[in-house]
């Protein structure tokens, strides 16, 4: 803070004054940033419990599928049924400035030309059912790590935020409040024995 190592002086008066109000507009600007990152992390809060609910849906579809799979074919069989070749499929990323936070998009893409799959010797549906379970599984778990990283970045920044918030309304303008009514009390008192003293003075002459 400029005024603390000031003297009582007018001009010191109004700088502090300038400075109290830049403090006071951080601030606010601070407030509302709190208000802003809150709301959009309560909106990613709501789409990963969301996507969590569906995720944890498939999980169990899909555990039920390998339970199947694994009655059809016993454990040894399926562990060498061939996996679907994914061929083009990539995990598509797509990214945003929100108040200094980067949030993503993400998605597995599965476009493009399937890559040629290697045929099982003996097909099922019990082991085709389990196989997409589990592709659906791996799908929806793309879109919710993004969403999960969004979380932590803005919780991150909604602290820090929080911190210098408080720190400028607990801290800093209180003490420059304090600082700005010392300074005016002194200048007023000073103020106030030079019109006594004039006042002296007109008498005695």
């Amino acid at each position: 803070m400029t005024g603390a190592s000031q003297a009582p002086t007018r001009a010191a008066v109004l700088a502090l004054r300038d400075e109290r109000r830049l403090v006071g507009e951080a601030f606010e600007f601070l407030d509302e940033k709190r208000l802003v990152l809150a709301a959009e992390l309560l909106r990613q809060l709501e789409r990963y419990e969301r996507l969590r609910i569906e995720l944890d849906a498939l999980a169990d579809t899909a555990g039920r599928r390998l339970a199947t799979a694994v009655q059809r074919h016993g454990l040894q069989e399926l562990a060498v049924y061939p996996a679907r070749a994914h061929g083009q499929r990539r995990l598509d990323v797509q990214q945003r400035n929100f108040m200094g936070v980067r949030l993503l998009e993400t998605s597995l893409n599965t476009a493009g030309q399937p890559a040629p799959t290697a045929q099982a010797c003996f097909p099922s549906a019990e082991a085709e059912g389990c196989r997409l379970g589990f592709e659906q599984l791996v799908e929806r778990s793309g879109e919710l790590a993004g969403v999960a990283g969004n979380l932590y970045r803005l919780m991150a920044e909604y602290r820090l935020t929080e911190r210098r918030a408080r720190a400028l309304e607990n801290i800093v303008l209180p003490e420059l409040d304090q600082l700005l009514k010392d300074m005016t009390t002194h200048l007023d008192e000073v103020d106030l024995e030079d019109a006594i003293r004039v006042r002296r003075q007109v008498k005695a002459g």
